[in-house]
């Protein structure tokens, strides 16, 4: 960007809800647990078996919780599950075994053959290629619109069935006004789901304002040590009680006991991450704003909105390069950040944009996709930050080079 055409950004944020206590305690060690462990113990069994024939028989009416059956439930999945649930201010929460186990069974629990999906663009890659691939097999119909344009919105909203939502979404990192999405949404007897991977529960709370459900690629912030792959899901008693009853049973995608317990020791450091990424991320940025070889930069820091869902900002972001500057020659040059998907650890990522798109283009619609080849995104871990800038500089340098 050139000088001139800096944008100065807000001062941080950081989580200032009148809950937060609420969220730290959650978020604390669970003194309760059997001989006083302050960690929850690691049911590794695929069954629970009953003292007698009428506690079983109470078990299948419904009348207790008692665990079952691994795949239906576990003792520690459930109490990742719980911890979900409060920090997202939900009734219930269910948890799967990866951000897609989680994606499909929301939206397969409130969709049948000849509904419409509405999805905002630009959504997560997989999540799009599910909608265009599966979804449409199965004669549901799937429509895109930009989220961020509410008469759009308020028009496509007609004859949908849900309306999926990211706010901030992936690769553009758009913002939608929640709130007034919810009330549009709701007036036309539309469920709202939303991904709030990028925000976490601590920087987002998309319940509070009216949205219906919301999930998370637990993989990603959440377990925040890159070493397991997983999905929750939460929201209402009535709207988990029909994925819990109806969908995921048969889906098969449960959580493992040991990546639930993983989870569960990603959510006690979770704020002080968050905290870390969130400064070392507008640190970067505040650098790339002053570098002639960026012509844009993708962040709600950047491109910000009067939207105030957000108490705080994930580190993910996308910027693009000048015209006659190589993005292979960026990506290769990089010493720090490694090439790989996901996001969410302690280590630092690049992904070229060129390599999503086309991925689309087995449904010849890389262009309703909408991102440039250009783009790059970024993902700033928990390194020294003057280390990653100094590698992001020598990069940028690099992709000059012809």
């Amino acid at each position: 960007m050139a000088k001139d055409e800096v944008i100065s950004l807000p001062a941080r944020r950081v989580v200032c809800s009148s809950d937060e206590s609420i969220d730290i305690n959650v978020l604390a060690c669970d003194p309760q647990h059997h001989n006083g462990a302050v960690s929850p113990p690691i049911y590794q069994s695929s069954l629970f078996t009953f003292n007698s024939y009428d506690e079983m028989l109470s078990r299948f009416r419904g009348d207790t919780d008692q665990a079952l059956y691994s795949r239906v439930g576990n003792p520690t999945v459930r109490v990742f599950e719980k911890k979900i649930a409060q920090l997202e201010r939900a009734e219930d929460a269910i948890a799967f075994s990866s951000g897609m186990g989680a994606i499909s069974n929301a939206i397969l629990s409130r969709v049948q053959s000849g509904d419409k999906i509405l999805c905002i663009k630009h959504v997560y890659p997989d999540t799009y290629r599910f909608l265009m691939g599966l979804c449409r097999r199965f004669s549901i119909d799937v429509e895109f619109v930009d989220g961020s344009d509410l008469d759009a919105v308020e028009i496509a909203l007609v004859g949908a069935k849900i309306f999926y939502l990211e706010s901030p979404n992936s690769w553009m990192m758009e913002q939608q006004h929640l709130s007034a999405i919810a009330d549009l949404s709701r007036a036309q007897g539309v469920t709202t789901i939303i991904d709030n991977s990028w925000a976490s529960p601590l920087f987002q709370k998309p319940l509070t304002l009216g949205i219906d459900i919301v999930l998370h690629s637990a993989s990603k912030y959440i377990s925040g040590h890159s070493d397991t792959v997983a999905g929750v899901v939460a929201s209402s008693q009535a709207n988990m009680d029909i994925i819990r009853q109806q969908v995921s049973p048969y889906l098969g995608a449960k959580l493992s006991a040991n990546e639930a317990w993983l989870l569960i020791r990603g959510l006690r450091t979770l704020k002080l991450r968050m905290d870390q990424h969130q400064r070392s991320c507008l640190a970067v940025i505040e650098k790339l704003q002053q570098c002639p070889q960026v012509s844009a930069i993708y962040h709600p820091a950047v491109n910000s909105s009067n939207y105030d869902s957000l108490q705080g900002y994930g580190s993910l972001f996308s910027f693009k390069l000048t015209e006659g500057l190589e993005v292979a020659n960026f990506c290769n040059a990089l010493q720090i950040f490694q090439l790989g998907v996901s996001w969410g650890g302690y280590e630092s990522l690049v992904i070229p944009a060129e390599a999503v798109v086309n991925q689309q283009a087995q449904f010849n619609s890389a262009k309703d996709f909408g991102v440039s080849c250009r783009l790059i995104r970024l993902y700033i871990g928990l390194e020294d930050v003057d280390d990653l800038c100094s590698d992001i500089q020598q990069a940028l340098v690099a992709a000059q080079a012809h």
